[in-house]
């Protein structure tokens, strides 16, 4: 965490000689040398100035550089030399080194976690899979990027509340319950079967193929639908048993993936509460929609979307479109519109804590699970357009300092390996691309599984001696590294190819590997016999590859902060590969168990606290970190 002191000394040193140098102010940059050999870090300022003092930016540099040497004795920097119109500085790295290691004793299970948020509110919305079929491969990505952005913010000190929200009341909901009322599937899938697999991968495939063939049946389609819309037939009721089933399944699905939620939001509840009707208002009133009287959109209430295409909000027949379910639960989750809900108690979640789900009448727990300052939907980026509109229709009508933001992310597809080895043939492609409604997919249980028995296979050739408890439980934690990192590494924007065999590698860039530098720590450690001694002197640790891991270790806390403030789990991960890496090349160029008692003492302490700064990187990305493996 000190690499943020020695930063702070750079900005306050450079401010300082721009004033004594009679230099005006200027937001200049500090930020690490793309070649080490340049420095820790790297200011521009010279470039900054060059024009208004009309001097060479290799002049100011230089100038700037003299004034800062003069005061930096006490700070952690060790110099500071100009190169071109830059001032580049070295770290000293016999503060930083003890300084660093002595905040990881102090404070091992908080180490690198900074305070920026400071209490504030985050709401961040996931998952929110249609509750008549299992997640598949594609889903795994919006539920893992979804979760760790949770616990990015949950370790940058915001309150975080999670939403998972239900659409069980969709079209998709309807087409199972033809299905099981008006086709004739059982009930009850076949001994083994998930019913959330049973009701995606037969009964919803099927029915959209009878569809096809039987325009009759489309027809009930349409009477299940306003049935389940108006909540109170016996078709209704059989609606909500089926979606809790399929959606309690699902959450088996996700909780193995070490996800949680705070509150499941129903959309049955959203349109029963009137909730629309008091954000159409709203809309009305601050002149957001208004009533076409020409044209295609005839008779219908629209909202004028800015550079685009006006939305349609209500239909000529009075029927409400998609996004008029969504403006409403947007508005809600800032707190625009008064909560109409009651919460219960739903279930008591992997880790112990409650999942709630909003109810309208009854016992309700007294809790608040909206208002938030900063909102964050996760939703593929086919909706970006919808996300938009929803966007500047709530800064209309309220939204003041609250910010309603669309983190969008692009599709996942199959490698043809992967797809081979599920059974699927996709002919000569290099990748396969998934459609529920055709039953083209991979279902997210079938992948978990796959790691699983793959990542089994190695642990038990590691260790023999190991129970089959003992087996399984690491071989699931790898099967779930595997996945998870394989979907944070990732930018949002590319469409990402999942490969199972290149998941579970332990070298490179996945999740196994760092879960391999981890356990090799600390088999180091158990192999030294020693006792860690906090007061080793550590400013004996110099050699190039003991101070490039200490290097690493001190960002932790920069590189979280970052992460949160700029929604990107790939840069944690992205840290936590650079941090295994050096840590491996450390094991390899330096003798740790060998030598003086004093520097084998110190390095030690370096592996120590290699571990903390890896395990607390890998809690956050929803991976345990392993003793062995």
């Amino acid at each position: 965490m000190t690499f943020r002191l020695f930063k702070e000394d750079v900005r306050k040193l450079v401010k300082q000689a721009l004033s004594d140098s009679g230099y005006s102010a200027v937001d200049f940059d500090v930020s690490e040398p793309p070649q080490k050999e340049f420095g820790d870090l790297s200011c521009n300022v010279g470039f900054l100035l060059a024009k208004q003092a009309k001097k060479p930016p290799q002049k100011i540099a230089a100038e700037l550089a003299d004034a800062i040497r003069s005061h930096i004795k006490g700070t952690y920097i060790l110099s500071a030399e100009h190169a071109g119109g830059h001032v580049n500085f070295k770290a000293d790295y016999s503060r930083l080194s003890p300084a660093t290691l002595d905040q990881a004793f102090k404070n091992p299970d908080s180490y690198g976690y900074p305070d920026s948020g400071q209490g504030s509110h985050i709401i961040i919305e996931h998952t929110s899979v249609n509750p008549n079929k299992a997640l598949h491969v594609g889903h795994m990505r919006n539920v893992i990027i979804g979760d760790t952005l949770y616990r990015i913010m949950k370790a940058t000190n915001h309150r975080t509340t999670v939403l998972n929200y239900v659409d069980d009341s969709g079209l998709q909901v309807a087409d199972i319950v033809v299905g099981f009322k008006f086709v004739g599937f059982p009930l009850e899938p076949t001994k083994g079967q998930k019913f959330d697999h049973y009701c995606g991968d037969e009964v919803y495939v099927k029915i959209n193929e009878r569809y096809e063939k039987d325009p009759q049946l489309a027809e009930k389609r349409k009477l299940v639908l306003k049935e389940i819309e108006e909540g109170k037939s016996e078709i209704a009721h059989f609606a909500a048993d089926i979606t809790r089933r399929v959606m309690n399944e699902q959450l088996k699905t996700c909780w193995r993936m070490k996800a949680r939620y705070d509150l499941l939001n129903f959309e049955s509840h959203i349109v029963v509460s009137k909730l629309w009707s008091k954000a159409f208002e709203l809309l009305k009133k601050n002149g957001i929609a208004h009533l076409e009287v020409e044209g295609k959109n005839n008779g219908c209430w629209v909202i004028e979307a800015k550079d685009e295409e006006d939305k349609v909000l209500v239909r000529s027949d009075g029927t409400a479109t998609y996004i008029a379910k969504d403006i409403p639960y947007a508005a809600w989750k800032l707190g625009l519109v008064d909560d109409p809900f009651s919460y219960l108690e739903f279930v008591e979640q992997w880790d112990g804590s409650m999942l709630y789900a909003t109810t309208l009448g009854g016992k309700s727990e007294s809790k608040k699970f909206n208002g938030g300052e900063r909102v964050i939907t996760l939703i593929d980026s086919r909706q970006a357009r919808l996300q938009r509109i929803i966007s500047q229709v709530l800064s209309k009508i309220g939204a003041d300092g609250r910010e309603y933001f669309h983190l969008g992310y692009e599709a996942v597809t199959l490698s043809s390996d992967t797809a081979k080895a599920f059974g699927i043939d996709i002919g000569d492609r290099q990748f396969m691309h998934m459609s529920g409604r055709k039953g083209v997919y991979v279902n997210a249980d079938y992948v978990l599984d796959t790691l699983h028995a793959k990542a089994l296979e190695e642990v038990k050739t590691r260790n023999p001696g190991f129970t089959e408890e003992q087996l399984n439980a690491t071989a699931e934690e790898i099967a779930i590294s595997a996945i998870r990192y394989n979907m944070i590494k990732q930018d949002l924007d590319k469409i990402i190819t999942f490969d199972v065999k290149e998941s579970l590698s332990l070298e490179g860039d996945t999740g196994p590997y760092l879960q391999y530098a981890y356990a090799r720590s600390q088999r180091i450690l158990e192999k030294s016999g020693q006792t860690l001694d906090r007061d080793a002197p550590l400013q004996m640790l110099t050699h190039e590859a003991e101070i490039a891991l200490i290097k690493e270790i001190s960002k932790l806390d920069l590189v979280v902060e970052e992460a949160g403030n700029s929604l990107s789990p790939k840069s944690l991960a992205r840290y936590g590969y650079t941090l295994a890496t050096a840590f491996n090349l450390f094991f390899e160029k330096v003798p740790v168990l060998k030598g003086e008692p004093d520097v084998k003492a110190a390095r030690l302490v370096l592996v120590w606290a290699f571990g903390v700064a890896l395990k607390n990187t890998l809690r956050i990305l929803g991976i345990t970190a392993l003793e062995r493996m």
